[in-house]
């Protein structure tokens, strides 16, 4: 009784198809494949739009007001110590 237990076990774990079956599995593409033919699906970037996602832009202008910023304050604080 534990013998056909176990053979039932191992039929259920081994569901891959063997060649002696008569099955083949069709065969996945690559992931450069299948990246490229989603990559071919999307419409042409319109022209001057260099930010295709809109947070990323918003962490771009910010950090580039920041650092300007930074540098502002710094010069100030340099001019009132007098070490310009």
């Amino acid at each position: 009784m534990i013998p056909a237990r176990t053979e039932q076990v191992d039929s259920r774990m081994n569901n891959h198809p063997t060649p002696e079956a008569g099955m083949s599995r069709p065969k996945r593409k690559t992931l450069e494949e299948r990246i490229a033919e989603r990559q071919a699906q999307l419409p042409p970037l319109k022209e001057g739009k260099e930010f295709e996602h809109g947070p990323a832009k918003f962490v771009f202008i910010f950090l580039l007001v920041f650092i300007v910023g930074l540098h502002l304050v710094g010069l100030v604080v340099l001019m009132m110590l007098g070490l310009h």
